[in-house]
């Protein structure tokens, strides 16, 4: 786990995709890396997720590739087995942790509250997600939280976009942000790559 928050570190944002048609993640995928972001999150929010994720794991088979919303067991199953290299769900349920942990699979499960802050950590996990970020306090929230759990780090995700998106990271124990105005679903519909590629460019030299 240590190594994936290490990487999610490094590369700062993360790219949240829904994708409908699993073949879209090939040259969207390409379009991620070529204008340096490495990464990407493709959601269990529709039926092409399992094949995008083994679609992109053959044609880039360096990039760090996460499977989000997985709200099941079988959804850890179907992610690990495409090539996933982690799991983030929503929110945080035990079984879907276990699940995780039976398969040797990082997950960052989604917490709001201290509630939910306990029950992870009672399960080993210390780098989590804060979902949704900006309808559950946003900044304010995340350093309230962080000053009793100081073994915690975030990554928020849920309206988090260039305007905010540095204030979150200037947060020491927040490791990266979850995003999706780079790879929106109208440009994906469209397979406009340039426009996601440009988007890209902009986010890295943003955080950066």
């Amino acid at each position: 786990m240590q190594h994936l928050t290490e990487q999610l570190r490094e590369l700062k944002v993360i790219p949240v995709i829904s994708v409908d048609r699993a073949e879209d993640i090939v040259p969207l995928g390409k379009a991620l890396a070529d204008n340096g972001l490495p990464v990407a999150e493709i959601t269990f929010r529709s039926d092409a997720a399992a094949e995008a994720i083994r679609l992109l794991r053959d044609a880039q088979p360096d990039m760090l590739i996460g499977a989000g919303t997985v709200l099941t067991k079988e959804q850890v199953i179907a992610a690990k087995e495409a090539g996933a290299s982690f799991i983030v769900s929503p929110g945080f349920n035990p079984n879907t942790v276990k699940a995780c942990q039976d398969l040797d699979i990082p997950i960052i499960p989604g917490v709001n509250n201290p509630t939910n802050i306990e029950a992870a950590l009672e399960m080993g996990l210390t780098t989590l997600k804060f979902f949704p970020a900006e309808a559950s306090g946003g900044t304010k929230m995340i350093k309230a939280l962080l000053g009793p759990y100081t073994q915690i780090e975030l990554m928020p995700t849920g309206g988090v976009g260039p305007a905010n998106i540095q204030s979150y990271l200037d947060i020491p124990r927040v490791i990266a942000c979850g995003g999706t105005w780079m790879v929106d679903k109208s440009l994906i519909a469209a397979k406009n790559w340039e426009e996601i590629g440009r988007l890209t460019r902009e986010a890295v030299a943003l955080v950066n």
